[in-house]
C-alpha cells in the first residue's frame, strides 16, 4: 500500500507499488502456497495472471509432484468475469467462488456491477455457489482439494472479509514511499468490527527492506496449548 493507505489509485490504469525485489518475493510466496484468491474487482481492474513466474520455481513445484502454479481462485457475488481474463487461461486449475450475499459491507460495491448469468465463465473456470457462512464454506471447499496453505491476494473488500473473520495465520504488508492522496481511491481495508485491536496486537514477525519498499510481516498470536 502507499504511504496513505492505499491500494490503487482513480486512474484507468494499474497503479504499481511493489519494487522488482518485491515483485520476486510474492513470486516466492506464490510457489509456496496451493492456491491463490483474488476478488472480481481485482480480477477486472488489474486482470493478474496469479501464476508463479520464475522458470526455476515452477521446475521446483512440477518436481515435487505439483502444478507449475498454484490453483488460482475468484470471489464474487454473481460471476460476471472476462473469461478472457489472464487468470483463466491454461496452466493451473479455476475456481470461481459465488456467494449471494455480501461478504462485508465493501464488497456490495464489488457485487453490484455482478448481475449476468455466469455460463461464459464456467466454460473456463469451475464454479461453486457457497453457503452460508460463504468463508468457512469456500475454505472447506478448498481443503477438500488439497489446499492447506492459501495466498489472499486481494482486494479491499476481500481482504476486509478475511481479517474481521479472524482467518488468517500471516499478514505481509509493504509499504511503498509515496502518497496517492485521492479520497476514492481503494484502500487496504474498509472499516469493520477487526479482532486485532489495541488489546489483541498482531505480533511483528519481520521487518525487510526491498528496493525502496518495506516489508512488514506479522504473525496472528495463538493461544498456549496446556500441556
Amino acid at each position: 500500500m502507499s504511504l496513505d493507505g492505499r491500494i490503487d489509485d482513480c486512474s484507468p490504469n494499474r497503479l504499481v507499488l511493489s519494487s522488482p525485489a518485491d515483485l520476486d518475493r510474492v513470486d516466492e510466496v506464490r510457489a509456496g502456497c496451493d492456491a491463490i484468491l483474488v476478488g472480481a474487482r481485482t480480477v477486472r481492474r488489474d486482470n493478474p495472471g496469479l501464476a508463479v513466474r520464475s522458470p526455476r520455481r515452477r521446475a521446483e513445484r512440477v518436481a515435487a509432484g505439483r502444478p507449475p502454479t498454484p490453483l488460482r481462485a475468484v470471489l464474487t457475488r454473481a460471476g460476471e468475469l472476462d473469461p478472457a481474463a489472464r487468470m483463466f487461461q491454461a496452466g493451473a486449475d479455476r475456481v470461481v467462488y459465488r456467494f449471494a450475499d455480501a461478504v462485508t459491507s465493501g464488497a456490495a460495491a464489488v457485487g453490484a456491477a455482478e448481475a449476468s448469468p455466469v455460463a461464459a465463465v464456467a466454460e473456463v473456470a469451475e464454479v461453486v455457489d457457497l453457503a452460508a457462512p460463504p468463508l468457512a464454506h469456500l475454505l472447506a471447499d478448498l481443503a477438500s482439494r488439497g489446499v492447506r496453505r492459501l495466498l489472499v491476494e486481494g482486494g479491499t473488500s476481500v481482504h476486509t472479509a478475511f481479517l474481521t473473520a479472524g482467518l488468517v495465520d500471516e499478514l505481509h504488508l509493504v509499504v511503498a514511499p509515496f502518497f496517492v492522496g485521492e479520497a476514492a481511491a481503494p484502500t487496504f481495508v474498509s472499516p469493520g468490527a477487526f479482532p486485532f485491536d489495541a488489546a489483541h496486537r498482531l505480533r511483528l514477525a519481520e521487518v525487510r527492506q526491498l528496493g525502496d519498499v518495506v516489508l512488514l510481516r506479522y504473525l496472528v498470536p495463538r493461544p498456549a496449548t496446556a500441556s
